[in-house]
């Protein structure tokens, strides 16, 4: 007998488990739309070249990618930014200005699975184009610390490292560095932390290879300029130099904004963070957990090149990733998760054929009213039938005897609390109303 299973990195949700996945969806859609975001979808599957035009051909290597059976190069999606890129510029010239959209889909990536990383993963994605000064990466950032925050988390639970490719560049071209070959020596800066003295120093000489740079000195250098965590120190390093100077003022106007706005603790300068992708142009930022594993839970930045590279017109753009795995992980281990009964609220008990026609009629009324209702499809005793409402997780049942159809009664009895009190079945609507908000003692004498 054929023994099957899902495959490695996908994952399965049983309804406790979907649960949990509706909680963060829910946090996530709650923080976006606080913030004016519209919730927008493009397809699962799209145009390979989509994404090799973006990332270049070296990505098929990451993708799910195959020719579909009219003979096209498809892709299921890495990512949404792409995508976002696309819908975006092929209407941007009739859309009102910041555009500020979100998304939440499952993206695909074929890589190896391991812990925070699977092959299938839910993901939030914010953006807002067509605002090219530092409030709006801001706003981003604040955007990012409200969805962790919404979760219970504390702003010492998790930092937002900024960094800025455009200080990057230009102090790369004042240690030499040609400007062609700036994005593959920012790439080694990215390992900085977690590479090997050996593979760093080898990764280095490939980047500035054909050039009159030194790799041994130019390590040290963007170490140097790794180390610095503070505007002070970056003044001193700009000093006489015009543009950095001039770019310093949007750091000032970055921080004050993030400041104004209460979320100064929960940000922190850090160099070391360049973000591998080339298409990133500006500030840049991670939000990294701040205990245990020291995980990455969200990332992005300012890429004002990508909607005109796609095909639209020249605008700035400014967004963030947020994985559902790591920032699920992080919530287990802080014991963040609610429980979620997804029974019923309220369990209809019949104990008798006389009682059937009557208290499915009530069924029927509840569950138009919006009340989540289940019973039972033949008739029981008491004490299953009660064993049964309370394995399905059902917080209240509602008990239809003889007895109570002649009174024209309905007898609701909390299962938790073991507490009963009597409805008539004409108040039955607004008196359970009253039960969902206030508990049993809503009914009782």
């Amino acid at each position: 007998m054929a023994d099957f299973k899902s495959l490695p990195g996908f994952r399965e949700f049983y309804p406790e488990d979907r649960a949990v996945l509706d909680h963060l969806f829910k946090v996530w859609r709650q923080a976006c739309r606080r913030y004016g975001f519209r919730e927008w979808e493009s397809p699962v599957l799209e145009p390979l070249e989509l994404f090799t035009e973006k990332s270049g051909e070296e990505i098929v290597r990451q993708l799910f990618n195959f020719e579909d059976k009219g003979g096209r190069q498809v892709s299921l999606r890495p990512e949404m930014t792409p995508s976002l890129a696309r819908m975006v510029g092929a209407r941007a010239n009739g859309m009102a200005k910041p555009i500020r959209w979100f998304a939440i889909g499952e993206n695909y990536r074929y890589e190896k699975p391991q812990k925070g990383r699977l092959r299938a993963f839910y993901q939030l994605n914010a953006d807002l184009l067509g605002e090219a000064g530092p409030t709006a990466d801001a706003e981003l950032m604040a955007l990012c610390a409200d969805c962790l925050l919404g979760f219970g988390l504390t702003s010492n639970d998790f930092r937002i490292r900024i960094s800025d490719r455009t200080l990057w560049f230009r102090y790369l071209e004042g240690q030499g560095v040609p400007e062609p070959k700036i994005a593959g020596v920012l790439n080694v800066v990215d390992k900085l932390e977690r590479g090997s003295p050996e593979e760093l120093l080898k990764a280095m000489n490939l980047a500035i290879q054909d050039t009159a740079c030194d790799a041994v000195k130019l390590l040290e250098a963007a170490r140097r300029f790794a180390a610095i965590n503070s505007i002070a120190d970056l003044e001193k390093l700009a000093a006489g130099d015009a543009p950095m100077m001039a770019r310093l003022e949007d750091w000032r106007q970055l921080l004050s904004t993030v400041e104004a706005l209460g979320f100064r603790d929960c940000v922190t300068i850090d160099l070391t963070i360049v973000r591998g992708l080339a298409y990133y142009t500006g500030f840049v930022f991670e939000a990294f957990e701040t205990g245990g594993d020291a995980r990455a839970l969200a990332g992005g930045g300012r890429y004002d090149t990508l909607v005109k590279k796609m095909g639209g017109p020249d605008l700035p753009a400014v967004g963030f990733g947020m994985g559902d795995v790591t920032v699920r992980d992080l919530l287990q281990s802080k014991n963040l998760i609610p429980t979620y009964a997804d029974g019923p609220e309220f369990y209809v008990m019949i104990l008798g054929p006389e009682a059937r026609a009557t208290a499915l009629a009530d069924v029927a009324a509840l569950r138009r009213a919006g009340f989540r209702v289940e019973y039972n499809f033949r008739d029981g005793k008491f004490g299953k039938l009660i064993q049964t409402a309370e394995n399905i997780g059902a917080s209240y049942a509602l008990i239809y005897g003889g007895e109570e159809v002649a009174k024209g009664e309905t007898k609701v009895r909390c299962l938790r609390e073991r507490v009963e009190g009597m409805v008539p079945r004409a108040d039955l609507v607004p008196a359970l109303r009253a039960v969902r908000e206030e508990g049993i003692k809503a009914i009782l004498p």
